[in-house]
């Protein structure tokens, strides 16, 4: 087998463009515009996103999880709370997201604080899942060490016949939402000569009557 020339791949990005009179002024407005493209342009799985943590030890780790809902309180997924990632963000809740669809040349990265989100937000969404989903939720011990898939398979059927048709969400499964501090889109131009804005939270607007503070953001353009 020839191995890859790695350092000789090149590719001339020129699907688009991203200026600052065409970009939105919110960024979630900016991100529904481009999610929606995505899906337009029918795209494998638009809603993957990297995420990123950090361990007790400072060291940082991703993995790819799925957006579940994106709203002006930020980004939820879902997984085990004790879970390699579910740990880290319990000890650090902080961590960086990463949209990256290939087609289209565009990048969004996402940074702020996480939390989880509340027990009956984790319900309706564990309960819309397929029954296998729901079983799966009690059959992995997510990140630890097993002997064999036999394991998985075991514990899946046990909890089949534990709990039926209708297995209640686990305790330790549900969801966690990143609320933004800061966006950045990135769309590949011709040249490395990339298009980046980036929208970062200043301070809150002053509420209206009767309503909640407003988020400020600054947008600005950064050098490829």
């Amino acid at each position: 087998m020839t191995t890859p020339d790695l350092a000789g791949e090149r590719k001339s990005y020129e699907q688009g463009e991203l200026d600052e009179a065409a970009a939105a002024n919110e960024p979630l407005a900016q991100f529904r515009r481009w999610m929606d493209e995505a899906f337009a342009a029918r795209l494998p799985e638009p809603t993957a996103m990297t995420l990123a943590t950090v361990g007790a030890d400072g060291r940082p780790s991703t993995r790819i999880v799925l957006a579940k809902g994106v709203d002006e309180r930020g980004i939820v997924w879902y997984t085990n709370y004790e879970s390699r990632k579910g740990q880290e963000l319990a000890a650090h809740p902080f961590a960086a997201l990463q949209f990256h669809w290939v087609t289209l040349e565009r990048v969004v990265r996402i940074e702020g604080p996480v939390g989880r989100t509340s027990a009956e937000e984790s319900d309706a969404y564990y309960a819309t899942r397929p029954l296998d989903s729901r079983l799966g939720a009690w059959a992995s011990p997510q990140s630890r060490v097993i002997a064999s898939r036999t394991v998985l398979v075991t514990a899946a059927a046990k909890a089949a016949a534990r709990h039926g048709l209708h297995p209640p969400r686990p305790p330790h499964w549900g969801g966690f939402r990143l609320t933004p501090e800061r966006w950045e889109f990135w769309q590949g131009r011709k040249s490395r000569l990339h298009d980046r804005l980036v929208y970062l939270l200043a301070d809150q607007l002053p509420a209206a009557p009767g309503g909640e503070a407003a988020p400020h953001w600054v947008r600005e353009r950064l050098a490829p």
